[in-house]
């Protein structure tokens, strides 16, 4: 008997839950979950030089380390919610992955020791890039959306210098800010356009080379990305 009183009760909360997100989609039509791929983009990562030491025994030694730019084509997944703040605003969350890693390109370390300098070579690449976002938006109108971007991002570094050191693999995070276009092309399926700025924390890395000297500097950069895809609302 419980069950049989319960049901008209699990059926009314239903229909309730039913007509407020029918209400929702009527008031703003951008409104609710989506998922979206980005097919194609360009993505650059710009390192800053940075200045360090070097130590050998009792004694250490001023470095300074340069990287060249990682620049390339990048393609990412994502998705979120937007809640319908009223109709013609909403507030999202969201979350991308850029699967894979960029370009490996050179970096290069300069010991100044009392003899001279003592070039070092080496290479990197930047892996696994994602990001959590919120995501303020304007609605023009029932197919077109544009929206800022506000989070925090993380990736991977991974350095390599053959006959120095080994790989180092280094986790760094930052700030993404970003903009952002939505046009519907059928009822469900946009297409989106996204531009985003990242900006690391400055991070303090120790590297034991080859030779048991030990190389202490720090890893900062800034990036970007321009990115275009489609999506799906549900």
């Amino acid at each position: 008997m419980p069950s049989i009183q319960f049901r008209p009760i699990a059926a009314l909360l239903t229909s309730l839950f039913s007509l407020n997100a029918y209400a929702d989609s009527l008031l703003n039509p951008w409104a609710g979950v989506y998922g979206q791929v980005g097919i194609i983009g360009y993505a650059s990562y710009i390192p800053k030089s940075a200045s360090g030491t070097t130590s050998v025994g009792n004694f250490t030694f001023s470095n300074t380390a340069t990287a060249n730019h990682a620049n390339g084509l990048v393609a990412n997944i994502g998705g979120g919610y937007n809640f319908g703040v009223s109709e013609n605003y909403i507030l999202g969350i969201g979350a991308a992955l850029y699967p894979g890693h960029s370009k490996t390109v050179s970096s290069t370390s300069v010991t100044n020791l009392p003899s001279g300098a003592v070039v070092s070579h080496g290479t990197y690449n930047v892996s696994n890039i994602f990001s959590f976002s919120l995501l303020p938006g304007y609605v023009i109108d029932k197919t077109h959306l544009v929206y800022a971007k506000i989070g925090y991002t993380g990736s991977t570094l991974n350095a390599n210098s053959p006959g120095n050191y080994p790989q180092q693999t280094t986790h760094v995070n930052g700030t993404v800010y970003g903009l952002g276009y939505k046009q519907l092309i059928t009822e469900s399926i946009y297409f989106f356009g996204e531009g985003n700025f990242a900006v690391n924390r400055e991070k303090a890395v120790s590297v034991v080379t080859d030779s048991g000297a030990t190389v202490k500097s720090t890893a900062n950069a800034t990036g970007y990305d321009f990115i275009l895809g489609v999506g799906y609302r549900f």
